[in-house]
């Protein structure tokens, strides 16, 4: 049972994690061979101040993005 985890800011739609789940889905199915139904896909949101890249806050050093 292939299981990925997506950890990214909030913000995205819900279509649109849908859409990304569809899509990351079908990858695995492609490349290793197993049923939709043995996929999971867990969506992890945190918050820009808790993802630090080189020692900076993301809602700092990238305020630009959504």
């Amino acid at each position: 049972m292939p299981l990925l985890r997506v950890e990214l800011w909030p913000g995205r739609s819900p279509e649109a994690k849908k859409k990304l789940a569809r899509e990351l889905t079908d990858v695995v199915v492609e490349n290793i061979g197993c049923p939709r139904s043995a996929v999971t896909v867990i969506f992890t949101e945190v918050p820009k101040g808790h993802w630090v890249i080189g020692g900076i806050p993301c809602d700092e050093s990238h305020k630009d993005v959504p």
